[in-house]
């Protein structure tokens, strides 16, 4: 069943978003500058559109410890940068070979595929030139955690890795239910507990405190991959941004497709009520992160 977003999760989702997208709009290289078609490509990649979830929940998440959601921004416009590079290279032909993102061309297609690997090369560098300096965060020992926790969950321990899992399992033996988890726990999830993480050590959060976030987030993260392959199984490409039925014509390995459909809606429903148990700890507080891992469960796009 649907979860209908409340009043209160949609404003603090539309604000988080508004505040990243100036972030992300003052900190990209202006597209007029000398590399004209590299940073048009950047900005292509990075702005014009997407939940920005992975921002929302560490700055969320910082806020949980009073640190404000707009002094989060940086390190939430830095991650954002991550995650559009990994789908400006995911959209690539030798990769998934998408022509659609976010209603738009893909990066490749709007310019040149040499352009948007270039680009996606700059939007991961300067994720991390955004994160070092004291704007992010006055303690430099905060700065080094956010610079090391990114690059290991973006690398070849996380991210990437869930990546080449990826493309290795396309068109062979669908691979075993925990093996399709470790898969999406690395390629989806890992930026995912990132932001929670990162928001929690710009708030000062104790461990345990850190370690509940943790939890929700590795179940978030899997429940989030399975409503994102169930658009891509049942929806149509103008609802979710992007084409859809992709993943079953490249054989690609999911939940949906061990599964089917229907329990893997279920696993999904069942992931969301264990992330949002998770977060017990933070009493009310914790009631938007709450209710966002109900809703990315049960999302149409």
């Amino acid at each position: 069943m649907m979860t209908v977003m409340s009043e209160k999760l949609l404003e603090a989702m539309q604000a988080d978003a508004a505040c990243v997208d100036a972030a992300l709009a003052r900190l990209l290289p202006d597209s007029r500058g000398s590399a004209f078609n590299l940073f048009a490509a950047m900005r292509h990649g990075a702005l014009g559109g997407g939940k920005r979830l992975r921002p929302f929940l560490l700055m969320r998440a910082a806020a949980l410890f009073g640190f404000p959601a707009p002094a989060a921004a940086p390190a939430a416009a830095a991650l954002e940068m991550v995650h559009a590079y990994s789908l400006v290279h995911d959209d690539l032909p030798a990769m998934d070979n998408d022509d659609l993102r976010r209603g738009r061309p893909t990066v490749h297609r709007a310019f040149d595929e040499a352009t948007a690997i270039l680009a996606g090369d700059a939007l991961l560098t300067r994720a991390f030139e955004i994160l070092a300096p004291p704007d992010t965060h006055p303690d430099p020992a905060v700065r080094l955690a956010l610079v090391a926790g990114l690059a290991r969950a973006a690398g070849p321990r996380g991210m990437v890795a869930g990546q080449a899992l990826d493309l290795a399992a396309q068109n062979g033996p669908l691979p075993g239910l925990l093996a399709i988890v470790r898969l999406q726990r690395l390629k989806t999830g890992r930026l995912i507990e990132y932001a929670c993480q990162a928001g929690a050590l710009l708030g000062g959060a104790s461990a345990p405190e850190r370690a509940a976030l943790g939890r929700y987030a590795r179940a978030l993260g899997l429940a989030f991959q399975i409503a994102d392959d169930l658009l891509d199984s049942e929806g149509q490409a103008a609802e979710a941004g992007k084409a859809t039925g992709k993943d079953a014509a490249l054989g690609k390995a999911t939940l949906v497709s061990r599964l089917g459909a229907d329990a893997a809606r279920a696993a999904a429903v069942k992931l969301a009520a264990r992330a949002a148990g998770h977060l017990a700890i933070f009493a009310e507080k914790g009631d938007l992160l709450r209710e966002t891992a109900r809703f990315a469960a049960s999302r149409r796009r």
